[in-house]
């Protein structure tokens, strides 16, 4: 079994080109992003041919600043970890195509890295006692998803997203609303001057006994509360309509992970995803978890987007039972946890 590790982590999944070097799966030498908001923000979203294009021009600058920063040079590195699903099939090639091309030249083993993975495993990064068993809620722009960690390698997912996941519909409600892109956020900020009680918009359940979450009638009926609206000429405060949004999209969560929770038995929730930076639901289940003395752990802000470090974490972790990837691996854009 291999002990020590210097890991090269490769991030291309969606808008975000990083990379990290992480050393012995707990010292994080350097954590480069080079984001494409800007790019995209007069689109109102992600533009697939656009975005792999833009990862062609910065992978190798980001690669060459994340191992200068680290003073790290190939020599050094004990193998290259990339995120090969899911993802935009475009983006995900030009950083499966990178990590092949520099782990064949450097002599040094590849591993592929799921990008869900890669987002709850981060949290080992910062919380290095975290331990087996435990329940993961993965909150993020394409994925909602509820899982069982047993062990390394080890897990069930327990509910999914049966159609829109709750950062897609954050990001929609945001665009109705004319609050720009990304959506989350922007819903997060004007929701502070907003009242959640204004609007009492659905909480969908699904079957008495479903972990699995859907938020696309969520989404719909923000869109005939506007529509509504606007054909009696009434006027409708932003504020109002993002807080009660956002307090439906987060009673929900919370409410599935509670029930999780309780059939499970474990007694340690990971919060991941871009959504897991979002204040009120970090609040809300605090406040649930620690009534019912469960333990709360969750990554920095700068680790709930997309980055290297979480996937230089995950293939440190793969690196140690030498669960290393053939060189004919390729791009999974659908690839899922199961």
């Amino acid at each position: 079994m291999k002990k020590d590790s210097c890991i090269l982590g490769i991030e291309t999944s969606c808008d975000e080109t990083a990379a990290a070097v992480l050393v012995n799966g707990t010292e994080l030498r350097s954590n480069i992003v080079s984001s494409q908001i800007r790019t995209h923000q007069k689109y109102g979203g992600v533009v697939p041919e656009i975005a792999s294009r833009e990862h062609s021009v910065h992978l190798i600058r980001v690669i060459d600043q994340a191992l200068a920063e680290a003073e790290v040079g190939f020599g050094s590195l004990s193998a290259i970890a990339v995120t090969y699903g899911p993802g935009l099939v475009g983006s995900l090639l030009v950083g499966v195509a990178g990590a092949k091309a520099m782990a064949y030249a450097a002599g040094v083993p590849l591993i592929g890295v799921n990008h869900l993975e890669g987002h709850i495993y981060v949290n080992f990064l910062q919380h290095s006692d975290l331990e087996f068993p435990f329940l993961a809620l993965l909150v993020s722009g394409g994925h909602t998803n509820l899982i069982l960690f047993k062990a390394h390698s080890s897990y069930e997912v327990l509910g999914r997203t049966r159609d829109d996941a709750a950062g897609e519909a954050l990001d929609k409600v945001a665009r109705t609303l004319g609050l720009g892109y990304p959506g989350g956020p922007h819903i997060q900020k004007v929701a502070m001057d907003g009242n959640p009680t204004a609007f009492d918009f659905p909480r969908a359940t699904l079957e008495p006994d479903s972990l699995d979450f859907s938020f696309s009638g969520m989404k719909s009926a923000v869109l005939n509360t506007l529509n509504s609206a606007k054909m009696k000429g009434i006027e409708l405060s932003t504020p109002d309509l993002a807080a009660s949004f956002q307090q439906a999209v987060v009673d929900v969560l919370v409410r599935k992970t509670l029930l999780a929770l309780e059939r499970t038995g474990v007694h340690t929730l990971v919060l991941a995803g871009g959504v897991a930076a979002n204040g009120l639901l970090r609040q809300s289940l605090a406040r649930e978890l620690d009534q019912r003395q469960v333990r709360f752990v969750y990554p920095s802000p700068e680790f709930c987007t997309d980055n290297g470090a979480m996937i230089a974490t995950a293939g440190h972790y793969h690196y140690l039972k030498g669960d290393f990837s053939p060189w004919t691996l390729n791009a999974i854009p659908g690839l899922s946890l199961s």
